[in-house]
C-alpha cells in the first residue's frame, strides 16, 4: 500500500534534502456513501517533505539539534489527525488537507502526498485507490495572519484541542520517572492528578520497569498509566500534566535532551479526539508503538480504542509479542499505586 513517485524533478527546495513518511495510517469516515460515514475504514498517506536549507539535512546534521530540523513526529501527528478527523466526501479533498497540514511546518518548502483508500467501494477486484498531489509553500500556503497560525486547517485542529467536552470523556495519561525517587514520584503524581479540578474516576495500572529510549546512559524507568474521566479540554489536561510535573521538580527549560526525568506525564488520548498543533498532538503520535504505554493501558481498559490505531488490547498484544519485547517490561509488584477510593492495587496487578 506504499505509493511510489514516478517522473518529474524532485529537488524543488534547492537543497536536495527531503524526509519521507510512508504508510501513515488511521481509521477515518471519508466517502460519499452513508455506510462509509457510519462504519469507517482505513486510510493511509505517504508524504515527501522537501526541506528549506535552514531546516535541511545538512543544517540538522551539523548541529544535531531538533530545533534545526523539521520534527517529522509532529508532521506525522498532523497527517494522522487529518486522516482520522473531520469526514470529507472526496479523496482529493483529503489529499489536499494532508498537504496543507504538512506545509504548516516551518522548513517544508514543498510536499508530495499520496493518499490511499484500499477498501474503497469500487465494485470490482482492485488493490488500492491512490490520489496524489504536490504543493509548494511559496505559492500555495495560506497568506497573511492565518498562515502564522497554520492556516484554516491548523486553526480548526487547534480549536478541537481547546474544545470543552459536553460530557465527561475518558482520558489516558502515561507516567514515567527515573531520577530521584521514581516510585515516590509516581505515587505522588497519581494523587496529584486525582486532585485536579475536572478530573474524576482516576485509576492507575500496575508499574513496569523499562529501559530508557535514547539519550545518555541513565537509570531504567518506572512506568504506569492513569485512566480517568474529564470535563477539561485536551489542552487544559496538558496544562494540568505540566503543573504536576513542575510540582515534582521537573524544569523543562533546563533539562538535558532525552536525559533522566523526575517525572513525565504525557497525554496519550482524550476521548476519540484526533487533532494536533505545534504544542500538542492527540492521540500521542507514538502511543501505538509503545508497549510500556499499551500494556498497562490494556490492563485498565482493553476495549478502549486508540483513535486511528485500533483496540488497545490488540495493540498491546502486538507490541509485546516477541520474547525480547516482553522481557523489556519488568513488573514491579513492590511499587503499588493507590488513588482516592481505591481499596488496593488495580485488578490484574502482579
Amino acid at each position: 500500500m506504499v505509493g511510489r513517485w514516478s517522473g518529474g524533478e524532485r529537488d524543488v527546495s534547492g537543497t536536495g534534502d527531503a524526509v519521507e513518511l510512508r504508510g501513515l495510517r488511521a481509521r477515518g469516515r471519508h466517502g460519499v456513501l452513508p455506510a462509509e460515514r457510519e462504519l469507517g475504514q482505513e486510510f493511509a498517506a505517504d508524504v515527501v517533505l522537501h526541506l528549506h536549507e535552514r531546516r535541511g539535512v545538512r543544517a540538522a546534521a551539523a548541529s544535531d539539534d531538533l530545533a534545526d530540523a523539521v520534527d517529522y513526529s509532529r508532521v506525522a501527528a498532523d497527517v494522522h489527525a487529518v486522516l482520522a478527523g473531520e469526514p470529507v466526501d472526496l479523496l482529493e479533498t483529503l489529499a489536499s488537507r494532508v498537504a496543507e497540514a504538512c506545509l504548516r511546518h516551518d522548513g517544508v518548502a514543498r510536499v508530495e502526498v499520496a493518499v490511499h483508500k484500499p477498501q474503497a467501494p469500487v465494485g470490482v477486484p482492485f488493490d488500492d485507490v491512490v490520489v496524489r498531489t504536490a504543493r509548494t509553500a511559496a505559492t500555495e500556503r495560506p497568506a497573511g495572519p492565518a498562515a502564522a497560525a497554520g492556516g484554516a486547517l491548523g486553526t480548526a485542529l487547534g480549536a478541537a484541542l481547546d474544545a470543552v467536552p459536553a460530557e465527561p470523556v475518558p482520558v489516558v495519561l502515561a507516567l514515567g520517572a527515573n531520577a530521584g525517587d521514581p516510585a515516590a514520584a509516581l505515587r505522588s503524581a497519581v494523587a496529584a492528578l486525582a486532585a485536579q479540578p475536572g478530573v474524576t474516576g482516576v485509576r492507575a495500572s500496575s508499574v513496569l520497569e523499562t529501559d530508557p529510549v535514547g539519550g545518555p546512559v541513565q537509570p531504567r524507568y518506572l512506568n504506569a498509566v492513569v485512566r480517568a474521566s474529564t470535563t477539561l479540554s485536551a489542552r487544559a489536561v496538558l496544562a494540568a500534566c505540566r503543573r504536576v510535573e513542575a510540582a515534582h521538580g521537573r524544569d523543562r527549560s533546563r533539562e538535558q535532551r532525552w536525559g533522566p526525568r523526575t517525572l513525565d506525564v504525557d497525554l496519550v488520548a482524550h476521548g476519540d479526539l484526533a487533532a494536533a498543533d505545534e504544542e500538542l498532538a492527540v492521540p500521542h503520535p507514538r502511543a501505538a508503538q509503545r508497549a510500556f504505554v499499551l500494556v498497562p493501558w490494556a490492563e485498565l481498559a482493553p476495549d478502549d480504542v486508540l483513535p486511528g490505531a485500533g483496540r488497545v488490547g490488540d495493540l498491546a498484544a502486538a507490541a509485546s509479542a516477541s520474547p525480547g519485547q516482553r522481557a523489556a517490561l519488568r513488573p514491579r509488584p513492590d511499587v503499588v499505586l493507590a488513588w482516592p477510593g481505591a481499596a488496593g492495587p488495580v485488578e490484574g496487578a502482579r
